[in-house]
């Protein structure tokens, strides 16, 4: 059931991480949005790791329970929640968007200055169709589109949907239970690494980063699968574990095994530090805000069907070439997602959503707009 909960995470997260990623970007300050844009990717895999620990003594009735009591805490913190600053202005209330952006920043702040520029931008735009043939919509929409494609394209939902399979096909003796666990801690110390240098590091370092430890870590199980004989059997997960824990006694402990095992940690690690929650965050933070849900749920779109396609291609690739063929595409996307970031990702880092957005409408600095 690992793989399950893995695919069924993963989703969840990107379904609700778009909404909470706009949010987020709106109301921040850009000094901490890194941060805070990385949030509902820390609790989200917090979650999950939790929900992998209270598996291991909770029958899965009273683990539906326990899922219900965080989705009560969140119904009643909403509604104490601010509207977007944003929002507001978009819809006409100038009132309620000083009010708004006075909680958010504090009473003795220079929120009337940030408001301004705010209202500037904003009532900058008008968005026709026309407007797409233009910088400020075509080039953050065509570089959010692309990131949200090579970040699929790396191969995480089939590695996590299949891990257990991937890992009996490579000898390694691991309960699934201490699988989905290990898989949610590393995840959770990732995304927290991850947070904890998005306003230090920036965007563009940690996307270096991510994609570089990935593209070892696919090297590594390229070579590894291409040179060890791998067992083609039957692949499904029950008859695995029927073999491996079915009361015969398994093959003696081979060092060798661990390569794998470590290989496939630090492809997690390196997504889940990286292209798995700054994907999201620059996605809010670079579209357009005329254009932004529209955009966003393009994005979505596109990151969601990519993902079902190769899911569904994995297996087939691994019957017919091997298990390195699929890490071998996937360890040449990374090099592409190293080489896309250098060429096409703006460095967002310490920036206003209004500098953002001026720097395509110029493609020139990260300035605001004065007239």
């Amino acid at each position: 059931m690992a793989h399950s909960w893995d695919e069924w995470n993963t989703q969840i997260d990107g379904r609700v991480g778009t909404r909470n990623s706009v949010y987020v970007s709106e109301i921040s300050h850009p000094s901490v949005r890194g941060a805070l844009g990385s949030c509902p990717q820390i609790t989200a895999v917090f979650g999950s790791l939790a929900l992998y620990a209270f598996g291991l003594v909770l029958p899965w009735r009273w683990l539906a329970v326990a899922g219900e009591i965080p989705v009560v805490i969140m119904i009643i913190f909403l509604c104490f929640m601010p509207t977007s600053p944003r929002y507001h202005i978009m819809k006409g209330n100038r009132a309620r968007a000083v009010k708004s952006l006075e909680w958010l920043r504090g009473p003795n702040s220079d929120y009337l200055t940030e408001f301004n520029k705010i209202e500037r931008s904003i009532n900058s735009q008008g968005v026709q169709w026309s407007d797409l043939k233009t910088p400020l919509y075509y080039k953050p929409i065509l570089i959010s589109l692309v990131m949200r494609f090579l970040q699929q394209m790396t191969g995480i939902t089939p590695i996590l949907v299949y891990l257990e399979p991937i890992f009996h096909m490579t000898a390694i003796s691991l309960e699934p239970k201490y699988d989905a666990a290990l898989v949610g801690a590393v995840r959770l110390i990732s995304v927290a690494i991850a947070a904890s240098l998005m306003d230090k590091a920036g965007r563009k370092a940690l996307l270096f980063t991510s994609g570089f430890l990935m593209y070892l870590a696919m090297l590594s199980m390229t070579m590894y699968t291409h040179k060890t004989p791998c067992n083609h059997g039957n692949l499904t997960v029950t008859e695995g574990l029927k073999s491996t824990y079915g009361g015969l006694t398994g093959p003696a402990f081979d060092p060798v095994t661990l390569i794998p095992l470590i290989s496939a940690m630090v492809i997690i690690f390196g997504y889940a530090m990286g292209w798995g929650p700054i994907t999201w965050l620059l996605m809010s933070e670079i579209l357009p805000l005329g254009a932004r849900g529209v955009a966003s749920g393009l994005c979505v779109g596109v990151s969601w069907i990519t993902a079902f396609v190769l899911t569904q291609l994995f297996m087939h690739v691994v019957d017919a070439y091997g298990l390195f063929a699929p890490f071998l595409f996937f360890c040449v996307v990374s090099v592409v997602n190293i080489i896309f970031t250098a060429k096409c990702v703006p460095e967002t880092k310490g920036r206003t959503l209004e500098e953002i957005e001026n720097f395509f409408r110029t493609g020139r600095t990260f300035t605001i707009l004065d007239s």
